[in-house]
């Protein structure tokens, strides 16, 4: 056991969970309730937001794409209603612009998908002020590739010639690459 779980959390340790995947969400819940987190669960901004404005929670973990807008804008709406509130954004598609709005909305940390409760967990409880530790099964730099060419794949609606020119890359490279599993 760290240092970081071995200090006790703070009295209100209720953390808002935002993420479109249900069955991520409710993992994560499970994990940070067994860490002695008071989980609350969204599935939307629309439905964070609510949250918030009802009980601004002390901790949050935001994915930072979801069906209707950001995780950016709830880190955001979190410290408008709590100053002190900690929160970690979530993404399977960082880059250095994201990652950089994130800090500057006031999440403490980003993290790459699939994090682990363990991870979430260090970066929530990390010190004011201090880098948490580096995740024990960072994303391969091939995987990391891969979720960005599904990405933007994804946001071209899924037309091979439309991504593969966003990408600077030839169509049929882009097509051999798709037709590809996962890399892990």
């Amino acid at each position: 056991m760290d240092n970081t779980s071995s200090r006790p959390l703070p009295a209100d340790a209720t953390c808002l969970i935002v993420d479109d995947d249900l069955p991520f969400r409710t993992r994560l819940g499970r994990a940070m309730e067994k860490r002695g987190f008071t989980p609350m669960l969204a599935e939307s901004v629309a439905e964070a937001t609510q949250i918030i404005r009802q009980s601004p929670p002390a901790f949050a973990v935001v994915d930072l794409r979801l069906d209707d807008g950001d995780g950016i804008e709830i880190v955001n709406k979190l410290h408008e209603q709590r100053s002190d509130a900690r929160a970690v954004i979530l993404t399977g598609y960082g880059n250095i612009t994201t990652a950089v709005a994130a800090v500057k909305a006031g999440a403490i940390d980003y993290l790459a998908k699939p994090a682990d409760a363990d991870d979430v967990e260090k970066a929530l409880r990390a010190p004011s002020g201090e880098m948490p530790e580096p995740p024990e099964n960072p994303m391969s730099a091939d995987r990391v590739r891969w979720e960005h060419i599904q990405r933007v794949y994804e946001l071209c609606n899924h037309n091979v010639s439309e991504t593969a020119r966003r990408l600077g890359m030839h169509r049929r490279t882009l097509q051999r690459i798709l037709a590809k599993r996962a890399p892990v």
